[in-house]
């Protein structure tokens, strides 16, 4: 994506919610035409700012350099799930398990489908790959232990029966996921960096799953000229971003709503809409013979939004007193668990093959098989 475009994207974003907003558009039930058209505008554009969103923030990043970029591009992204996933759980009919599945569907199209893809399309270029164990590791033992923290436990608990934490149990567990978050990226960052550096010279990827912008200057000391303009644009673009949220809340529920779809999917489309910009870089490495920096970019997405994404839903729960359920059901957690040790078992040597690929992938097309026929 150009600088210009990357411009002109968000101000294209802003001025189609301020023609939403004017002309009281997606406010039919059920939509009108004039809706049916205002929505096949409204998705490519609050995608296409997400794209700007993180390039901005990458070439941020890329400029101020450890761990500071890192911080700036995990908060970046964590903004627009928590304003997808907020906007869309407080819509008139509430969807109280929307971060459930939305965290659920990130780990299992991260895990198994982007994984598995990258795994594929390296091993059929380069027959092997090979990664840092220790970093793969790292990585495995956080989402390992916040998945199933958040996601299985739940169904657990004797204080509140069913597949919820009461409140002081949601308030410990998202200050213990946030502080794990917190721990892993001085790890990455700071302390263990070799653990994470894909053998290209610059240090792998960052730990909440972006990449850096290619062709920015590396190496110096970045000018305030440089970094404001960038900072600016960023602002603006997850301001659109935050703001169009709610009207794509209003076709998304409007849309499954009419077609009858089954519960989880939403999930799905706001993990789609969230993981765009890292599943792209994330092939575009793993056809470069760069397998760790796709791991980076794939594994750090997942983590982020556990890591920052839950506690920030948790808190907006708890301060509106709203319900949020975190249980999955048994045959979700049968995928989940699945998921987990497969994924010990292909990044336990360090080197890849199409035969671990195509493992993953059959377990992602396992879960987009019961996600649409339960």
């Amino acid at each position: 994506m150009t600088l210009k475009f990357s411009r002109m994207l968000p101000l294209a974003a802003l001025t189609l919610f301020a023609v939403i907003t004017v002309s009281h558009a997606l406010g039919s039930r059920p939509m009108s035409w004039t809706d049916v058209g205002i929505a096949l505008v409204l998705v490519p554009v609050l995608f296409g700012t997400v794209f700007a969103s993180v390039e901005h923030a990458e070439a941020v990043a890329h400029r101020i350099g450890e761990p500071a970029g890192t911080l700036l591009l995990t908060l970046a992204v964590t903004v627009i799930e928590v304003a997808l996933i907020a906007t869309l759980m407080l819509q008139p009919a509430p969807n109280p398990t929307l971060a459930r599945d939305t965290v659920f569907s990130i780990i299992m199209i991260v895990c198994n489908g982007l994984v598995g893809l990258c795994i594929l399309l390296g091993g059929l270029k380069y027959r092997e790959q090979g990664f840092v164990v220790a970093g793969a590791s790292a990585y495995l033992a956080v989402i390992i232990t916040l998945g199933t923290i958040t996601l299985v436990l739940p169904n657990y608990t004797q204080t509140v029966p069913g597949p919820y934490y009461s409140a002081m149990q949601l308030a410990m567990v998202s200050l213990m996921t946030a502080a794990l978050y917190g721990v892993f990226l001085y790890i990455q960052t700071v302390r263990h960096q070799a653990y994470f550096a894909d053998g290209s010279g610059d240090g792998g990827g960052h730990a909440g799953g972006q990449d850096a912008t290619a062709g920015e200057t590396a190496g110096r000391h970045a000018t305030p000229g440089e970094i404001w303009p960038r900072l600016f644009w960023l602002a603006v673009s997850l301001l659109a971003v935050i703001l169009l949220a709610k009207k794509f809340a209003v076709v998304v529920e409007a849309t499954l709503g009419r077609l009858g779809a089954p519960d989880g999917i939403t999930g799905i489309i706001v993990a789609l809409l969230i993981l765009a910009p890292e599943g792209a870089a994330a092939i575009r490495a793993a056809r470069q013979d760069r397998l760790q920096r796709s791991l980076n970019l794939a594994l750090g997405s997942t983590l982020a939004t556990i890591g920052l994404t839950i506690p920030a839903v948790a808190l907006v729960n708890l301060v509106l007193q709203k319900e949020l359920t975190l249980g999955l059901g048994p045959r979700d957690s049968v995928l989940l668990m699945l998921t987990f040790i497969i994924s010990l078992v292909t990044f336990g040597t360090g080197r890849s093959n199409i035969l671990l690929g195509l493992v993953h992938l059959v377990i992602f097309a396992t879960y987009i098989l019961f996600a649409f026929i339960p």
